[in-house]
């Protein structure tokens, strides 16, 4: 099993659009790349997506390549296919991190999430997620706070585990 992404950070953005990935995120993307010396700058895929997606969704090439793969086996010409080819291979941007452990964010890519200043980054498994704080806070982490008021107080998340994986 692929090395996951773990943890949360903020990271300053500059003026030319260069914020420095966790150092700990670097070594998932060194470690999922196949083509990646030691020591050398990994490559990744930044899916933006479209007008709904409100942050980027950074690939590592062992992830997107499973993507990828799943996309293709979808029948030729068929309207999912079509459309997740749009979504992931049109709107995103390959990129490599830089020999300081940045990644440059273009203009279109900051300007779609409205980022100035502060990134915030997010683990998601073999994903990782850039976002404005302000936009994180206010919407993914409203949502993960409403839902586990839903849940019983002594109600432990780990039970959604429980049967996970078996068929």
């Amino acid at each position: 099993m692929a090395r996951r992404f773990r943890g949360e950070s903020h990271h300053k953005v500059d003026s030319k659009g260069r914020v420095s990935i966790p150092a700990s995120f670097r070594r998932v993307l060194e470690a999922s790349d196949p083509n990646c010396q030691p020591g050398g700058n990994p490559e990744l895929v930044i899916v933006y997506g479209d007008h709904r997606r409100k942050y980027l969704e950074c690939y590592t090439m062992e992830a997107i390549e499973e993507v990828d793969a799943k996309i293709d086996a979808l029948p030729r010409g068929s309207m999912e296919r079509k459309m997740l080819q749009r979504l992931f291979h049109g709107m995103s941007f390959p990129t490599t991190v830089d020999e300081t452990g940045r990644l440059v964010l273009p203009a279109k890519l900051r300007n779609k999430i409205e980022l100035d200043g502060e990134a915030f980054f997010i683990a998601s498994g073999d994903t990782f997620q850039i976002w404005k704080p302000e936009t994180y806070e206010a919407e993914e982490l409203a949502a993960t706070e409403e839902w586990l008021e839903d849940l019983p107080e002594d109600f432990d998340p780990l039970q959604f585990l429980d049967g996970a994986g078996s068929a």
